[in-house]
């Protein structure tokens, strides 16, 4: 996408990850919640609509930021405001 590479899965990735942005239907997070644990990224971000609060948890209680059912482009707005 825009030129950029792109990989099968989070353990794919071959370098340090900051933010995980989870586009993905709420029954998918808590696995994929588990690889950004896994890979130490630093923070989660769930779409608006995608919930998993025991997810959230977890990530949380491993040291990652986490954000759920935000939209990054509503929250830059309010700041803007």
């Amino acid at each position: 996408m825009h030129g950029e590479k792109g990989f099968a899965t989070l353990l794919d990735i071959p370098f340090p990850v900051d933010v995980v942005d989870f586009f993905i239907n709420s029954e998918l997070v808590a696995k994929n919640v588990d690889r950004a644990i896994e890979i130490a990224a630093k923070a989660i971000w769930l779409q608006l609509g995608v919930k998993d609060q025991e997810a959230v948890d977890r990530a949380e209680a491993a040291g990652l930021l986490a954000v759920m059912d935000r939209c990054p482009a509503i929250e830059y707005q309010k700041k803007k405001n």
